[in-house]
């Protein structure tokens, strides 16, 4: 044991940049007889005990030390950022990111302190004779840990094969072995040390439990999802109190106007100035390029008349901003706050047209308020009064494929917040009413009689969605539809409905709506925009009783670990998926319950040679986590086919066949075997192959698609009889479109419905009926998804960057067709026939050249590497030249 006393001054968590990837690191402020050096620590991510956390490299701060913040053009917000610095010493440098927050703050004050010391005095070198044991150790510790590795190895390759097949199923495997990290001063020297030296380490660097709870104790330091972070979840009465803050939140759709009139009459209508502005708005920005390309100047002018419509008597930082097309939720706190905001993290989901597109869908802020967790939620869901189930389907949607990543590798969903606020355009109407009825309600401002009528009323009595939401009493008329610039209600040909689009809900504990309001004063749009003022009870910290607590959770929880090892039961051990098809969802759900004496963590972990733990196809949620002492987790084992896995399992070169490993940390691994068997379907296989096939996809032998999936070139490959000109599936479905929806308002921009794409995929790949179910809207996302699934899209390739050079001359583009591989050559022809047709039919289905030629050359043209924004300018260009009426 080295023997010198070290003051750890200060500690934080933070990322260092390799190349193209970040790895966590701990930093640490150390000194010793008045010198300062940067001790930099590897940690598990579950960092409870000394085992947990390894000391990599030190650098020590003289005068060839320099660190200085590095700005990002990309960050779009001042205040609330994360922040980059980069480290020199000598002729190393790297790049840091440390979370915003007071901590990363007075660490990076501390440092500069230390250095500016340094600084004053240059000519008094620090000779820093204190560091060289630590820097043996390492040094010591990672040949030790080569050493062991290499000879476990090559022990491991002598006596044991491991065999992942079904008859060594139950098999345990007791043994696991290190993975080696980067390393900031080598990259030879490998981090993890074992046991015997990484806790020679710990003690070397007077990591005792006392301190070790000062560097553990950080908020942003990851203690989310692991053992501590539930430990002292279930004693947040030791060391927490509320202390209420004030909520606005506001909605607005601006129907892609520009700010016209202050927005002060709306931001500024609170008696005193709220504490938290979270501000949403739908329909930004309506253009094309908006909604293709995510690009509109109307962000910053919106962004604008928030910061100026906001209350005069109170300073707020800008905190965060993000958008999704049209969706922008824009976040503001008092400066006095921002100190006590971290964890902040924004994201989107797009859930329109094959569920993905941004013009419908959400975005989200999530972010740690003091010691509450808070996510804000701005959506815009389907329209049309009677989309009502595609509107519940887009919040099931929203809240299932909503989740935050960055902060901790398992994902966070919405709904794991103390308090959850939803904003936005939900879209819901009124029914069972006429118009007149509804204006003679609201006349009377009868709002309670016509609340009955809400569809979201309805919805939510009914338990469809927003489940253990709160909404507060409406007692203003509805937002929607208004003549733009007047408060008169829709005057056009439509004579919409009124509604309440335009909602506020909450869900969590210690919530109080203080008001909940419209506001016609404001003109722009033809909504109007809504506001609320919550009231929440926030938990602040009392930092000596946290510290307390904190270091009580961990001395009990190193005697266990060192008492006993953990082990769990597993619900079972074989799953089988029957007739998996192509995008349905199958779950299997496993229990494991912690039968052992300590809680444990649990990870599914690759098998040798593989990138992932488990086949493309298949995800185990939560994939990691921690199970207390008696406690039970349930996993969902989810099995999901998509256009990236489709091809390969309809001809029967992979099966629904894998191995899932599930190990403990510090104790065995288990083998879970995961079979079932696919359906062959039209989506994922290729033109040539279902050209070639008269019956129904899976009326064929596997054999059979395998071979044509195995035919490489289209003039080797023989044949028995003359193939069809098009696929029939493609035939179906464009037919159906031709007869009934050639006059559809918003075709191939409206999503269908989940469950009828179901029906439609079943009728094509069975053949059965012979007509296609389902809706127009339905169909048509149907034939894009189709287009989108095909291995080798309608233009081969090998013939996309002759499309790009001849892009703009017409005959040059047609001659590039014309030299398609035939079947390929007739599917783009009769595509864009069909969409010529559709054209002379705009007055009513309201497409035009740029809409489809921006839908469809995405789908025609498929780049076979990640596609640039010229590039799908191009594309389009190519491919409008073929939706003019006089091509051929």
């Amino acid at each position: 044991m080295l023997n010198c006393v070290l003051n750890h001054k200060h500690a934080v968590q933070c990322d260092v940049f390799f190349d193209d990837v970040t790895e966590s690191r701990l930093l640490g402020l150390v000194e010793r007889a008045k010198e300062h050096a940067i001790f930099i620590y590897t940690h598990r991510r579950m960092a409870i005990t000394a085992d947990d956390v390894s000391l990599e490299d030190i650098v020590p701060i003289s005068v060839d030390f320099a660190i200085v913040e590095v700005s990002s053009s990309e960050e779009l917000v001042v205040v609330g950022a994360d922040t980059r610095v980069r480290i020199s010493y000598k002729d190393n440098e790297f790049e840091l990111k440390l979370p915003f927050g007071s901590h990363s703050r007075f660490f990076l004050g501390e440092v500069n302190k230390a250095w500016s010391d340094v600084c004053r005095s240059p000519l008094q070198v620090p000779n820093f004779e204190w560091t060289d044991k630590y820097k043996k150790a390492i040094k010591r510790a990672s040949a030790i840990k080569q050493l062991s590795t290499t000879f476990k190895y090559n022990q491991q390759q002598k006596t044991e094969k491991l065999s992942y097949k079904k008859g060594s199923l139950d098999e345990e495997k007791s043994s696991s072995s290190g993975t080696p990290n980067r390393s900031l001063s080598s990259p030879e020297s490998q981090s993890t040390t074992s046991r015997e030296d990484r806790d020679d380490l710990v003690r070397s660097s007077s990591h005792t439990t006392s301190n070790k709870a000062q560097i553990l104790a950080m908020p942003q330091f990851g203690l989310r999802d692991n053992l501590i972070k539930c430990e002292l979840l279930k004693n947040e009465d030791l060391y927490t109190y509320l202390e209420n803050f004030s909520f606005f939140l506001g909605t607005y759709n601006v129907n892609g106007q520009t700010p016209k009139e202050s927005l002060r009459p709306w931001l500024n209508c609170t008696l005193k100035p709220p504490d938290i502005y979270c501000v949403g708005f739908q329909e930004l920005d309506l253009s094309k390029e908006a909604f293709f390309f995510n690009d509109t100047p109307k962000e910053l002018e919106w962004t604008k008349a928030v910061s100026e419509g906001l209350h005069p008597e109170a300073s707020y930082a800008f905190i965060k901003l993000v958008r999704l097309v049209g969706i922008m939720l824009v976040f503001y706190v008092k400066r006095e706050h921002a100190e006590f905001i971290s964890d902040v993290e924004a994201e989107t989901v797009g859930t329109g047209i094959m569920g993905r597109m941004g013009n419908k869908g959400a975005v989200s802020i999530r972010f740690r308020f003091h010691n509450s967790d808070i996510c804000v939620v701005n959506s815009h869901l389907a329209a049309h009064v009677e989309e009502y189930e595609r509107r519940n389907q887009d919040y099931k949607d929203i809240c299932s494929r909503l989740q935050f990543r960055q902060l901790d590798p398992t994902p966070l969903t919405i709904m794991k917040h103390d308090a959850v606020l939803w904003i936005g355009d939900l879209n819901y109407r009124i029914s069972d009413l006429d118009v007149d009825s509804v204006k003679d309600l609201i006349g009377k401002k009868d709002f309670e009689t016509l609340h009955t009528y809400d569809q979201l009323k309805r919805q939510i009595d009914e338990k469809a969605v927003f489940v253990g939401f709160e909404e507060g009493e409406i007692h203003f008329q509805p937002t929607y539809k208004y003549d733009t610039g007047s408060d008169k209600w829709d005057t056009s040909e439509k004579c919409r409905i009124p509604a309440w689009c335009d909602r506020i809900l909450w869900r969590g504990k210690n919530i109080e709506q203080q008001h909940y309001q419209c506001h016609m004063a404001l003109k722009t749009s033809d909504h109007k925009p809504v506001s609320s003022l919550l009231i929440i009870g926030i938990k602040r910290i009392n930092g000596e009783a946290y510290k307390k607590t904190f270091e009580e959770i961990v001395r009990n929880i190193d005697k266990m670990e060192n008492e006993c090892i953990p082990s769990v039961t597993l619900s079972k051990r074989d799953f089988h998926f029957k007739d998996v098809k192509f995008m349905q969802h199958q779950a299997e759900t496993l229990s494991l319950l912690n039968d052992g004496q300590v809680p444990c963590q649990f990870e599914f972990i690759q098998k040798p040679n593989e990138p992932t733990y488990c086949k493309p196809w298949l995800t185990a949620n939560p994939p990691k986590g921690f199970i207390p002492q008696g406690g039970s987790v349930d996993i969902e084992l989810e099995v999901f086919v998509n256009r990236l896995t489709a091809p390969e399992l309809n001809c029967g070169k992979q099966q629904i066949e894998d191995i899932l490993v599930l190990h403990l940390e510090r104790g065995k691994d288990y083998f879970i075997s995961i079979t079932g068997n696919y359906l062959p379907s039209c989506y994922g296989t290729s033109i040539y192959s279902l050209c070639q096939l008269r019956e129904p996809v899976q009326d064929m032998p596997q054999k059979t698609l395998r071979e044509l999936a195995d035919a490489s070139t289209y003039e080797n490959a023989e044949t028995t009889e003359k193939p069809l000109d098009i696929p029939k599936e493609l035939w179906m479905m464009v037919d159906h479109l031709f007869r009934y929806a050639v006059k559809q308002e918003d075709i191939f921009q409206q999503p269908g419905l989940r469950s009828e794409f179901a029906e439609i995929r079943d009728c094509l790949d069975t053949g059965m009926p012979d007509s296609l179910p389902g809706g127009n809207h339905s169909v048509a996302e149907a034939l894009l998804l189709f287009l989108d699934a095909l291995p080798e899209p309608v233009v081969p390739y090998s013939f996309y960057q002759q499309c790009l050079e001849c892009c703009s001359n017409a005959s040059q583009c047609e001659k590039v067709i014309s030299t398609l591989p035939q079947c390929h050559k007739n599917v783009f022809n009769y595509l864009a026939a069909f969409l010529r047709e559709l054209l002379k039919n705009s007055a009513t289905n309201r497409l035009d050249v740029g809409i489809l030629a921006t839908i469809f050359a995405s789908l025609l043209l498929r780049s076979p590497r990640k596609q640039d924004l010229a590039e799908k300018r191009k594309t389009q260009e190519f491919f409008q030249h073929f939706l003019s009426q006089g091509s051929s």
